[in-house]
């Protein structure tokens, strides 16, 4: 099953690792999703805010559940994200390039969640133009 070409039909998204610095992934896969219409949350505990929009701690903390996480954080700050969007019942979770590692992709799987890596959204995004 292509779990890619699902998640990119799903709308609501929240970028784990979204930041304010327009040179960083975290900014660009953020801005990328909100530019191609999907809406976009980003969380990150150290920011107020990113692209002008409101940035929360958590995945519990945002005001709706999503159905895609994507993950732009080192795997070793991945954990508590992957076990938070299980309990959400967070349908997908896509890792980004050098967001996962063997253990954290198995954990997800475990957990029930469709996992995608070894791919990039802001590619994806760009197949679909």
């Amino acid at each position: 099953m292509d779990y890619v070409e699902e998640a990119m039909k799903r709308k609501v998204w929240a970028v784990v690792g979204a930041l304010p610095r327009e040179s960083k992934y975290g900014y660009q896969i953020y801005r990328t999703l909100k530019l191609n219409g999907y809406t976009a949350y980003p969380v990150n505990p150290k920011f107020r805010e990113v692209d002008g929009d409101p940035c929360y701690d958590s995945l519990s903390s945002l005001p709706v559940i999503p159905e895609v996480v994507d993950m732009v954080v080192p795997p070793n700050r991945g954990e508590q994200y992957v076990e938070e969007a299980a309990k959400l019942g967070v349908e997908f979770i896509w890792f980004q390039p050098g967001a996962e590692s063997e253990e954290l992709v198995e954990k997800a799987k475990n957990l029930g969640l469709k996992v995608i890596y070894n791919t990039c959204v802001m590619l994806e995004t760009d197949k679909r133009k």
